[in-house]
């Protein structure tokens, strides 16, 4: 199978620069600085790479956004990555974190930018010192700094660590506590790419993102683009967890078929039960049955089933799991994880809770999964940022898919009033 970021993610001392030059590390700056700004923006277009920390937006595009004639412009990378299911950053940043400088090196290059920012979540203290250390090691080899290779470029990037609250990997939250500010979700428009980081024009790219842009650079738009769909480009780096025999992070080509992943790549279901349901991309994306499992892994193919591809976090669900029980305890993360700012959103999650656990506890009716219902419509598409729309797929989707498992709760309990 096609391997980009994970090629050779697991050789001896490759945070090292030396031994990452070796494998051909920061090789394509050359390549770049021999062109003009304008035209890696356009490779990266052509290359049909889409941001990989969930929303999927054609990341060429993203960068061509940018205010015109404004300046001083930013890169954020986000890092925060706090999306149940999800470890694929993490492993970058641990074992290969010059890939990552380098891709931020030419985006900076390609939308005329001098200053970057690595927005870590907080539990990624121990990554913060690799992240430092390669930055040195950068710097060191004029890679980063003054008229960059005398290219007139000048950059610096350094790290910066959050507090461990979910809701800042949402981008303009990070923004707001980059400076300094409570980690809220923002108004949009303006969005970053007008009005960003200091009311400056700001990219915003996730870690798996930026990792694939020397490749593009290297090898060619062409190259990459052949791989993967007609509209989902490239391969994507899925974390696979929950009761599968072989856990863990996979590079796979899109459209490579999910039930490949759970049980080629991933061994399988674990003590060989049967597969009763899958979370195709982390949390906050609603849950499929077993008899979808055919399902091609690319952002189409997964939008037609009636789910999302999301951040790429595969949670694989066993047949002797309550989806019941499962969904309480997503509905208990974004409740906790919801920053109270708009009411559908901190009331609908506490409620959506509140419910739930009382049908667990044999208390509640089949009026229940009605006002449930009625609860995440009033909750979908109606906040600042995606947290209760978040809380709302796997609610939504486990009463579609696994109504059963509620009305089990409900056995010999008369149908009465909210």
């Amino acid at each position: 199978m096609t391997q980009i970021l994970f090629k050779n993610i697991d050789m001896k001392d490759l945070t090292d620069i030396e031994v990452y030059e070796k494998q051909g590390g920061y090789q394509s700056l050359k390549k770049a600085f021999a062109q003009k700004p304008e035209e890696i923006v356009a490779m990266v277009k052509a290359s049909g790479l889409r941001g990989r920390g969930g929303a999927g937006f054609p990341t060429g595009l993203k960068w061509s956004f940018l205010a015109k004639d404004v300046f001083p412009r930013y890169l954020c990378c986000n890092a925060d990555e706090s999306e149940p299911g999800t470890c694929k950053d993490r492993e970058l940043l641990l074992k290969n974190p010059h890939m990552l400088i380098e891709g931020m090196i030419l985006c900076s290059y390609a939308c005329s930018i001098e200053t970057g920012y690595i927005y870590m979540r907080g539990e990624f203290h121990d990554l913060s010192f690799i992240m430092d250390k390669a930055l040195d090691e950068a710097r060191a080899k004029g890679y980063l700094g003054k008229n960059i290779q005398g290219t007139g470029l000048n950059l610096d990037i350094h790290t910066h660590l959050g507090a461990g609250a979910y809701i800042c990997g949402e981008e303009s939250a990070l923004l707001n506590s980059l400076e300094g500010g409570r980690g809220e979700p923002r108004m949009k428009p303006p969005f970053p790419a007008v009005e960003g980081l200091y009311a400056k024009p700001t990219v915003i790219n996730n870690v798996e993102t930026l990792c694939v842009v020397p490749y593009i650079v290297n090898e060619g738009a062409e190259k990459y683009a052949a791989l993967g769909t007609e509209k989902s480009k490239g391969t994507k780096l899925v974390s696979v967890s929950g009761n599968v025999k072989r856990p863990g992070n996979y590079e796979i080509v899109m459209g490579t078929s999910t039930r490949e992943i759970i049980y080629d790549l991933a061994g399988g279901i674990r003590d060989d039960n049967n597969l009763k349901a899958f979370i195709p991309g982390g949390s906050s994306v609603p849950m499929l049955p077993a008899d979808q499992v055919d399902v091609a892994y690319d952002y189409e193919s997964l939008a037609a089933a009636g789910t999302m591809l999301g951040s790429g976090a595969l949670i694989v669900i066993d047949d002797k799991v309550d989806i019941v029980e499962t969904t309480l305890r997503l509905i208990s993360f974004y409740m906790h994880e919801s920053c109270g700012k708009c009411v559908p959103c901190r009331e609908g999650t506490r409620w959506l809770h509140q419910i739930v656990e009382r049908i667990l506890q044999h208390k509640g009716t089949l009026e229940h999964l009605t006002k449930m219902e009625d609860i995440c419509d009033n909750m979908s598409f109606k906040t600042f940022c995606p947290l209760a729309d978040a809380c709302v797929a796997p609610v939504v989707s486990s009463i579609k898919h696994f109504r059963s498992d509620y009305e089990k709760y409900f056995k010999n309990i008369p149908t009465g009033s909210v």
